[in-house]
């Protein structure tokens, strides 16, 4: 199990480097592509949430625990946007002076040392749950990498630089993978109290910043290919449920 969960964090680790493809694409071209990755992984977060997470946690917890977590988890993730400055602004125009770009490397660290545990929490309980939920932080790290590039380069990094510091960011996620395992030895039913971990930062990212991405379309064209992509997003989580 250990190497599941070692190779689903360096994965998501790695799409840190996606900055690079800013320099070969056109930004016509990026924000375009940009939609469906945000619309895809919406749909994803949301269906792994109430298909996979939170059943997985109902049959583990008491419902009261299960809700508290997720709750405190949703304030959690809000606490990192607001008090570290993480937040993601897809279109890669951020005002962002020179210091909160090292803010924004901290935040982002910090989040991706949660997707760690999550990704841990999840293997752990089942490898088909592992697998969807490293699916949705995958898709959700691709359009917040590129912003994250954007930020460095905005706030005065060099582009080799960028790429640098958002790698050393992004593989906090191995580290958060590896606690979340070799905790589980000590603590009872880690995973267990992962999973509403999860369920509440899933929540927040997509219903705060996924979906008003998605909701501020205003090209009649690109909304119902955001919304369809949102649709299938959810289909693919529903239908992992009945993969062996």
């Amino acid at each position: 199990m250990l190497g599941f969960i070692i190779i689903a964090s360096i994965i998501t680790s790695l799409i840190s480097l996606i900055g690079i493809f800013t320099l070969i694409l056109n930004n016509t071209l990026t924000q375009k592509l940009l939609i469906f990755f945000i619309a895809l992984s919406a749909g994803i977060m949301m269906g792994a949430t109430f298909f996979h997470l939170l059943p997985e946690a109902f049959a583990k917890l008491p419902v009261k625990t299960v809700l508290f977590i997720t709750l405190m988890a949703f304030i959690l993730f809000l606490l990192i946007e607001k008090l570290l400055h993480w937040r993601h602004c897809h279109d890669g125009v951020c005002d962002h002076h020179n210091t909160l770009g090292y803010m924004n490397l901290i935040g982002d660290g910090v989040h991706n040392l949660i997707d760690g545990l999550i990704i841990a929490g999840a293997f752990l309980t089942d490898i088909k749950l592992g697998t969807i939920i490293t699916l949705g932080v995958v898709l959700h790290e691709i359009p917040q990498e590129l912003s994250d590039f954007g930020v460095l380069i905005y706030s005065g990094f060099s582009k080799k630089r960028a790429l640098l510091f958002n790698l050393f960011s992004g593989l906090t996620s191995v580290l958060g993978a590896l606690i979340g395992y070799f905790a589980s030895y000590y603590i009872t039913d880690l995973s267990s109290f992962l999973l509403p971990l999860a369920a509440g930062g899933f929540l927040y990212i997509s219903a705060s910043d996924l979906i008003p991405e998605i909701r501020e379309q205003t090209n009649l064209n690109r909304s119902r290919v955001a919304v369809a992509t949102f649709l299938l997003g959810i289909f693919i989580a529903y239908g992992m449920i009945y993969l062996e």
